[in-house]
């Protein structure tokens, strides 16, 4: 009862993003404008700010990449098995194959501080960071057309990429941050998490998933169960630690992201086809999450 009560904050405020959107009429361009906040500033301040909160060493980073690796290839390979077994049509593959290894960014944050403090939400930062550009280029790869270049440098420019690298920086180095400055950051890192679940409230359609049944079915078998399976082989495999093993399965475990939908839109693929998996997804997630949560406690 504990695990539900903890995310279900989480849920409630991407409930009040739905009835907000698609009740009361909070306009599209409202959510657009919260959406490019949260992405270009609030976010990296929380990624920023949380990696530099506790110390860290390079090895533990390195052990870190290697499960975030060894978690996303097996999404990535998971996700791209479903055409030889289902011969889906390529285009809804390229665009829906995401959503088995893009991940909700906010809900893996908002739960990690309480789940294990500030050394679990580090740990989740780091496992977000090293972690978006690798399912980046896998998604990017998948709908690659002509404009693919532009997208890679995009890639490269990442806000979350650039926080995450200058965190890590500040925390190898040992360089200080000012206390006005951190508090600043703190703050902006408050707003990123419930601002992001609304805005992910306001993206839910379940009609948009309509008519492919099985593939969205597989990505989400993928995403919300055999990650998670992976994520504790892989934690006990690589002896990490209780915090550590905790946060790669709660980063497993995580939803499709909602961003999936803007790259797929964008680079030509089924846009309608991955805003309803994502909304299925998230909402399937309310259940499976605190399950996950729950098993990895007694493991």
């Amino acid at each position: 009862m504990a695990v539900f009560q903890l995310v279900l904050p989480d849920f409630l405020l991407i409930a009040l993003g739905w009835v907000l959107f698609h009740k009361l009429r909070f306009s599209r361009d409202f959510f657009q404008g919260a959406e490019k906040l949260v992405y270009f500033v609030l976010f990296p301040a929380l990624l920023f700010q949380s990696i530099t909160q506790t110390p860290i060493s390079i090895s533990g980073a390195y052990t870190l990449l290697q499960a975030v690796l060894a978690l996303a290839g097996f999404g990535v390979a998971l996700a791209w098995l479903a055409v030889p077994v289902l011969r889906p049509e390529p285009v809804a593959h390229a665009s829906v194959a995401q959503c088995a290894y893009r991940f909700n960014t906010y809900i893996g944050l908002s739960l990690a501080g309480p789940l294990a403090g500030s050394a679990g939400q580090t740990i989740m930062a780091i496992l977000v960071g090293f972690a978006v550009p690798i399912v980046n280029v896998a998604a990017v790869h998948a709908l690659a057309r002509q404009n693919g270049g532009r997208i890679f440098g995009e890639i490269l420019r990442n806000p979350f990429i650039i926080a995450t690298l200058a965190a890590l920086a500040f925390n190898f180095l040992q360089i200080p941050v000012p206390a006005p400055v951190d508090v600043t950051l703190k703050r902006l890192g408050a707003c990123a998490i419930a601002i992001g679940l609304l805005c992910v409230g306001a993206t839910l359609s379940l009609q948009a998933g309509r008519g492919n049944g099985r593939l969205i079915s597989w990505m989400l078998a993928v995403r919300l169960l055999l990650c998670p399976v992976a994520a504790l082989a892989i934690g006990w495999a690589m002896d990490l630690s209780l915090v550590e093993r905790q946060m790669l399965l709660l980063f497993s475990a995580l939803p499709p992201a909602s961003s999936a939908y803007v790259l797929a839109a964008r680079m030509g693929g089924d846009g309608r086809l991955v805003a309803g998996t994502m909304s299925i997804g998230t909402l399937i997630s309310a259940a499976t999450i605190p399950l996950w949560l729950m098993l990895g406690a007694t493991l």
